[in-house]
């Protein structure tokens, strides 16, 4: 893919070519990132990694990680991989379908697994591919969360940021093979309703579901001026490279 533009992510610390024209990934996956609880030395498979940006961020705070990507579209994987060697973070990125993975990845049993799934069930295909692929479900949301408890070895954590409205269809994907399910709900600003949910599960726990205080994105009720207006809980996130992980351990 020669059509590309750097972006900065967490605050500059990161510069990832993604496409001029096309998906480019955004605060969703540096969320997502956020919110996986990885410690040095344990592996992490994200599932669909684009351009690697989710990988990216978690690989610059997490050291030590062993990081493998796994892209359908060959330019996009290519471009991870590129991304990856340009911030000098060590992550292996295969090019194949989750539905049908690649035979290097089918044997080994991971201690992570995070995913930013389409989220758009139909509606006008983006008229770019690499877009209308990253955004609207061709592999059932049921079939990413299966193949990501697959990859999970027994105890292992799925990490997944889904749109709100998805919240039962991955329920019931979970239902039986994972519990302890922590949800984040993420609300653009105070008062609306969450737009999107930070999710993660453990493979085979049995522990009960809980529903955290949402996380405000945005100050003030509207936007009523030109910049950003993140809350300083977002802000810590998106470009300081904060965790989310303290949120999901927190007992109440």
């Amino acid at each position: 893919m020669t059509d590309s533009r750097e972006d900065g992510f967490l605050g500059g610390r990161l510069r990832i070519a993604q496409p001029a024209r096309g998906y480019r990934s955004g605060a969703d996956a540096v969320m997502l990132a956020a919110a996986c609880p990885a410690s040095p030395g344990e592996s992490v498979l994200e599932l669909g990694c684009g351009a690697g940006v989710a990988s990216l961020c978690l690989g610059w705070r997490v050291p030590g990680l062993r990081l493998i990507g796994l892209e359908r579209q060959a330019d996009y994987a290519d471009l991870a991989r590129r991304n990856a060697a340009a911030n000098g973070i060590a992550l292996t990125v295969l090019t194949g379908d989750l539905a049908d993975p690649p035979p290097e990845l089918r044997g080994q049993s991971l201690d992570h697994v995070i995913a930013n799934p389409p989220y758009f069930l139909s509606g006008t295909s983006a008229p770019q591919p690499g877009r209308a692929a990253a955004r609207q479900e061709a592999t059932p949301l049921a079939l990413w969360i299966d193949a990501g408890l697959r990859r999970l070895r027994p105890g292992g954590v799925l990490t997944l940021i889904q749109r709100a409205d998805r919240l039962q269809d991955v329920l019931a994907a979970l239902s039986g093979r994972a519990g302890a399910v922590t949800i984040l709900p993420l609300a653009a600003r105070a008062g609306r309703e969450a737009g999107r949910i930070l999710l993660t599960a453990r493979k085979g726990a049995r522990g009960p579901l809980r529903l955290l205080a949402p996380l405000i994105l945005h100050a003030g009720t509207r936007h009523e001026a030109d910049g950003e207006d993140l809350t300083p809980a977002a802000q810590a996130v998106l470009r300081h490279g904060d965790t989310l992980t303290r949120l999901f351990a927190k007992v109440s």
